[in-house]
């Protein structure tokens, strides 16, 4: 094809692609059904969600013990794991690969197996996922965040000084770089600021933000050499007690047309293209994300964060229907990385897409072990459709690896994590549950159906006490340390 120029053209493009691209992660979760899109499309995982059923995942079967620390740390031993080499020959030895987060190591694996890297340089993207330099960025195109302070703290003192200008102290404080959930700081006086003066201190630059009382959304967005292609605004859910044990750490989403007022679709779409553009200004091309805080008091929209890959939400948003009435946002991100020529009229792409009839309605819920226990988990439900009767029980229906096959909201598509053999302790993630239609209310909390999903999917695991005091050890290094890498 000499030159893409519309839609019909990236459908066709894709579907008759005959290079290998692999996208390689922990899991399949964040790309699921691209494979339906794109020919020659495989994952190389380390966690077999699907046991064995899933086609075009690929998992090598010999494990060599170690603690990972990054999911950086999983894609490398996967590219360097002997059956995973031989994979990519059976396939021609050359391809191009997409990952969840990768590293200056991984560049240099992928260039000695002949793989090129479809996102830019390691180096770039780092820089681009500090929240100090979205600050920055945001603030060059007009891209507000929270009144806020970047300065280097050295104690509670010091850090009074610091933020006098926000006139509070009802204050929220966050690292350069970090895991949802581990690296936001809730702090209003003395006491709270010494549970995290460590982490807080032993960095060169801190945001310090004035607390507001906002509702977290994300969106998601591509920037191509044509223009940033902008997805749906999304609800976010964050820190629930019943999903995770962490206060402020991401928990799921929702979409749906009326998530916020028109006004602030409106302006976090504008705010998106306007990031968007700034980032290629920066060098930064294909997927990224941005989350936003709105206001709940005055509907003002402030940047969060960026995130320069694809993320959680990505398997909502390349699901709903607007991708499938186009393509999924990620073909974008494969288009810009690819050799061929295109001219495509994305503003016309984003009025389409901002359409509500464009948006059908779906949440997720990422559900991890809350309780501080920790065992080994002896049974754990199937990856595929559940059902849910009148009572709130629910039951396994049959399999499936797309979203879609949840056709109703008594029915739901669940990606298990955990598995059988592996440590359940706080913090691990045991699975994701997507279905069709709302799992909050117009609150913002836990809807029923939402609340029976949970108790129905955590009663599908099992586990046993530790009684081999060296399981325990490890096992307790695992929690302690997070090293158990299921950090989606």
């Amino acid at each position: 094809m000499n030159k893409i120029t519309s839609i019909s053209d990236v459908r066709r493009y894709f579907h008759n692609n005959k290079t290998p691209i692999y996208f390689v992660s922990a899991t399949n979760f964040n790309l699921l059904g691209i494979g339906d899109w794109v020919g020659n499309f495989r994952h190389i995982n380390y966690i077999d969600c699907f046991d064995g059923r899933q086609k075009n995942v690929f998992v090598p079967k010999e494990k060599f013990p170690r603690d990972f620390e990054s999911i950086e740390d999983i894609n490398n031993y996967l590219l360097e794991h002997k059956e995973v080499i031989d994979f990519l020959k059976t396939r021609g030895g050359e391809g191009t690969a997409t990952f969840l987060m990768f590293d200056e190591h991984t560049e240099e694996v992928c260039e000695q197996l002949g793989l090129k890297v479809a996102f830019p340089p390691a180096e770039l993207r780092s820089r681009m996922d500090n929240k100090i330099e979205t600050v920055r960025i945001g603030n060059k195109v007009g891209v507000p965040s929270v009144p806020n302070v970047l300065a280097k703290v050295d104690s509670y003192a010091h850090l009074q000084e610091v933020s006098a200008e926000l006139g509070t102290q009802d204050l929220v404080i966050q690292s350069a770089y970090g895991d949802s959930g581990h690296t936001t700081f809730f702090v209003s006086n003395e006491d709270e600021y010494y549970k995290y003066a460590e982490e807080i201190e032993a960095e060169p630059e801190v945001k310090i933000m004035k607390r507001i009382n906002c509702r977290g959304s994300a969106i998601e967005a591509c920037t191509t050499r044509c223009g940033t292609v902008v997805g749906p605004l999304m609800t976010e859910l964050v820190g629930f007690k019943t999903l995770t044990p962490y206060k402020g750490g991401w928990c799921g989403n929702e979409m749906f047309a009326g998530a916020f007022s028109q006004e602030v679709r409106d302006k976090a779409r504008e705010y998106t293209f306007k990031f968007g553009e700034a980032l290629r200004d920066e060098g930064y091309r294909g997927y990224f994300e941005l989350d936003f805080l709105i206001d709940m008091d005055t509907e003002e929209v402030f940047l969060g964060e960026l995130n320069p890959r694809v993320t959680g939400a990505s398997s909502l948003t390349n699901v709903a229907a607007f991708a499938h009435s186009d393509v999924p946002l990620f073909l974008f991100h494969l288009l810009e990385f690819s050799d061929v020529e295109f001219d495509i009229d994305i503003a016309e792409i984003n009025e389409r897409w901002a359409h509500p009839d464009s948006i059908d309605s779906w949440s997720q819920l990422v559900i991890k072990h809350t309780d501080e226990s920790i065992d080994l988990l002896t049974q754990a439900p199937q990856s595929g459709v559940w059902k849910m009767a009148a009572d709130g029980s629910i039951d396994y229906d049959h399999y499936s690896y797309h979203p879609h096959a949840a056709e109703s909201e008594q029915e739901a598509f669940f990606v298990r994590i955990s598995g059988v053999g592996d440590f359940r302790y706080e913090g691990a993630d045991l699975g994701i549950l997507i279905t069709r239609g709302r799992l909050m209310d117009d609150d913002f909390q836990l809807n029923e159906r939402a609340k029976a999903w949970i108790e129905g999917i955590r009663g599908q695991f099992a586990g046993q006490a530790l009684q081999d005091p060296v399981v325990e050890e490890v096992a307790v290094s695992h929690a302690i340390g997070g090293g158990n890498f299921k950090i989606l």
